[in-house]
């Protein structure tokens, strides 16, 4: 499909550069195949049904963005590396910026910027092994295993969206704002936002309405966020994720489809895993691996039923997506109405909750 159509204009002032307090206080446009309506994240409740269940990602975000040197001669040249996949116990994908002026061999000092630094815990090292297209690049890190993630914690930064770290300094809000209350699985290098409108009293008050929650892991690296840059959807690639579906959860959600529940998935991650995971019937397999899922219009969704999502960029897989749930006419439609009645918009923004269009089911 030609890209463009996934294209928009959206001002500058309808960026979220902070999340509102309470999380559930957000607003969230309803998306049905018979028109908008205006709520809030915290009527939630209201608008499902005794028996559907919520999918959500429990994955956890690590400091993942490095600041770092190269020396080369009398030349020093500061990196920043943005990790976004493991590869083993001592090696990332990751983009590094910029990513040009570095050659495969070299290697990059995190933390203690300063040859005078001889103790090995004041500083971590990588040697760049490989380098793709785009900034891409392969590290292998001088240490290894539960050493490295220490290390990574303790230099690391919170990877804020650049569209936010454009505009402002991460600081110790970030440090809870970017995580969302059930996270537990460490791996991820950007949050799975549409979880961050969770509340303790909001989930108390979906379990009393009767709405099951199960959790799924898929570990989102930055190459989901990326902008396609190619003019055709069939042109672009997407990166990969890990992502985990155990047998209990599979049963679970299998068993509340075959009594009439709904599976809504907290967010395009929760989907992306689900729809990776299912077998043609529509049943949810056990899942433990990669995906590189690329949903456009056309696809036909199998898993999931109802879709909570924040608003994304233009030109991105995650427009892309959601207009192949709920119809590109129909997100092309709900997204004017938010910019022109004021939704704040990307991570930190509102929410939206989608039904499935009848043109895109099995």
């Amino acid at each position: 499909m030609d890209v463009s159509l996934f294209d928009f204009t959206l001002p500058e002032a309808s960026i979220a550069l902070r999340p509102v307090h309470p999380r559930d206080s957000a607003r969230m446009l309803v998306v049905r195949p018979d028109g908008l309506t205006d709520q809030f994240v915290s009527d939630l409740p209201s608008l499902l049904r005794p028996g559907d269940v919520l999918v959500h990602n429990d994955t956890r975000v690590i400091p993942a963005r490095l600041d770092g040197i190269r020396v080369r001669g009398e030349s020093v040249t500061r990196v920043e590396v943005m990790l976004h996949k493991r590869e083993s116990a001592d090696s990332w994908l990751a983009f590094a910026r910029p990513g040009k002026r570095i050659k495969v061999g070299e290697r990059i000092r995190f933390g203690a910027q300063n040859e005078r630094y001889a103790c090995e815990l004041a500083s971590l090292d990588a040697e760049i092994m490989e380098k793709g297209e785009g900034g891409e690049v392969l590290l292998r890190f001088s240490f290894s295993g539960p050493a490295l993630d220490e290390a990574i914690a303790r230099f690391g930064h919170m990877p804020l969206p650049p569209y936010i770290a454009s505009k402002r300094a991460e600081d110790a809000a970030d440090l809870a704002d970017y995580q969302t209350i059930y996270a537990r699985n460490d791996g991820a290098v950007a949050a799975p936002t549409a979880g961050l409108h969770f509340t303790d009293d909001l989930t108390a008050r979906l379990v009393e309405a009767g709405i099951e929650r199960r959790f799924v892991t898929l570990h989102v690296g930055a190459g989901t966020f990326l902008p396609v840059k190619a003019d055709d959807t069939r042109d672009h690639k997407m990166h990969a994720e890990v992502g985990v579906i155990d047998q209990q959860t599979a049963d679970a959600l299998n068993a509340a489809r075959a009594r009439g529940g709904r599976i809504i998935a907290t967010g395009t991650t929760a989907l992306r895993l689900l729809e990776s995971a299912a077998r043609d019937d529509g049943t949810i397999a056990p899942f433990t691996g990669e995906t590189s899922i690329f949903i456009t219009p056309g696809y036909r969704f199998k898993a999931v039923d109802m879709l909570m999502t924040n608003f994304h960029l233009p030109r991105s897989t995650l427009f892309m997506l959601v207009s192949a749930f709920a119809g590109l006419d129909a997100m092309q439609e709900a997204y004017r109405h938010a910019i022109e009645t004021g939704y704040r918009f990307y991570s930190y923004g509102d929410s939206s909750l989608l039904y499935l269009n009848d043109g895109a089911k099995r």
